[in-house]
């Protein structure tokens, strides 16, 4: 059963509190070996990824290689059946339909006297995708971190993903790759993938910016490889909360939460309430879809340890609980959710409505799926095209349009105490400027 806590007992901020801190990125154990790992993969390049493959994937490649070839891709296309490859390519789509909405253009602002300024918008040249491995393939991260890049104009989008025992990648991965149009595969994972990226090898493209979810030494490892590259960001355990009235569906909102709690021990499952019967049925409910469950330790664990049932004394101070938590994926399930959204401050996503289930942004509504974790929402968005473009300012003065604002300017160096500042102004106006 979910504890249910009223707003107004002091298990509430614990709550709130033990939540918000289940990630952690300072483990000293697994920062030294992370840490081990790049510096293997600097010094010794693809000696090391084949040593770590061996060891952590028992995989040997050192004969096979590292890249996938297209002979392994059109083999794949054998292996997958019409119904996934029909419902991949609607994800795709609307995955892309969705970003190219986000792109920006390049802008110029002519002003007086024939300054120029405007900034110039281009795509990243190389990005590296991180896609976990395991015994199911998750197809839906390598649509959600490549269609954007692929929409953005990324002129290289690199993959690494572990290897199955047999050496190979699953099919259904490899066939997503190919149709989001990933150029080149690497079969290696964990934090020596990330640190191939980040450092390039022998055989490895050094990247400019590596996006993409993975495990705690993954995340670690993407956390000492910024700087070297960019990355998209430090995501923790999954989360949802639910914001919901007394005319929520209790069938509909207990099948959420659990949708969130099978992820894994650490997912959390909230529910933000102002019904205390709805608070019981959903309580019901949970006990009820759980047994029918193929992942139940797992989300029971979860519900145990990182669920709650939250009763607020009305709406107001259940939104004001909503926007502490930041919540990864927001359900709304309020009568009327668009009247409240402008309250909605901080969330990853928000799904609004009854029929909006929080699996349909994992796959195949359009927005991207990789968001904000642990409260991070309150200061960080959703993937998006921004995350593979970069901007450079333009900036052009006439001699007339310096003249203007050369006091002001040589005043603030002089302040600054940067003589040289100064003189760079001055010095185009002493004498001929031709001089």
């Amino acid at each position: 059963m979910l504890k249910i806590l009223k707003t107004s007992e002091k298990g509430i901020e614990a709550e709130l509190n033990k939540v918000l801190n289940r990630s952690s990125f300072d483990n000293e154990a697994q920062v030294q070996a992370v840490q081990e790992i790049w510096d293997n993969v600097k010094s010794r390049g693809d000696e090391a990824i084949f040593e770590y493959t061996a060891r952590f994937d028992q995989v040997d490649l050192k004969d096979r290689g590292l890249e996938v070839s297209q002979e392994e891709i059109e083999e794949a296309y054998k292996q997958v059946d019409d119904e996934f490859l029909k419902a991949i390519r609607v994800s795709i789509k609307n995955v892309s339909e969705f970003h190219n909405k986000q792109l920006q253009e390049s802008w110029m602002d002519v002003k007086e006297d024939g300054v120029i300024l405007g900034q110039k918008i281009e795509a990243l040249e190389r990005v590296g995708i991180y896609v976990p491995g395991g015994s199911a393939p998750l197809v839906s991260s390598v649509v959600m971190n490549g269609a954007p890049a692929k929409v953005a104009g990324v002129k290289e989008i690199i993959m690494v993903t572990p290897p199955a025992k047999n050496g190979g990648i699953n099919p259904y991965t490899l066939v997503t790759a190919a149709e989001v149009g990933v150029d080149k595969i690497y079969k290696v994972g964990g934090a020596q993938a990330v640190a191939g990226l980040a450092l390039g090898t022998e055989t490895i493209t050094k990247v400019d910016k590596i996006v993409g979810p993975g495990n705690i030494y993954v995340t670690l490892a993407k956390k000492m490889a910024f700087g070297y590259v960019d990355i998209d960001m430090l995501a923790g355990p999954s989360e949802v909360l639910v914001l919901a009235d007394e005319s929520a569906n209790t069938r509909f909102v207990a099948a959420d939460l659990l949708s969130q709690a099978e992820h894994d021990p650490i997912a959390s499952s909230i529910l933000v309430t102002t019904s205390l019967d709805l608070a019981k049925k959903v309580n019901q409910e949970v006990e009820k879809q759980l047994e029918e469950l193929s992942r139940k330790e797992i989300a029971s664990e979860s519900l145990n340890n990182y669920g709650a049932i939250l009763l607020a004394r009305d709406l107001d101070e259940a939104i004001d609980l909503t926007n502490r938590f930041a919540p990864e994926h927001l359900e709304v399930k309020v009568d009327d959710p668009f009247a409240i959204l402008g309250k909605l401050k901080n969330a990853g996503a928000i799904f609004m409505g009854e029929y909006a289930a929080e699996p349909v942004g994992d796959y195949i509504a359009g927005p991207n799926h990789v968001l904000p974790t642990g409260g991070s929402a309150r200061f960080y968005s959703p993937l998006n095209i921004d995350d593979f473009m970069k901007k450079s300012s333009i900036i052009y003065y006439t001699k007339a349009g310096l003249e203007k604002v050369k006091d002001d300017a040589i005043k603030i160096a002089e302040v600054e105490g940067l003589d040289a500042h100064a003189n760079s102004i001055k010095v185009r106006f002493e004498g001929s400027s031709d001089e």
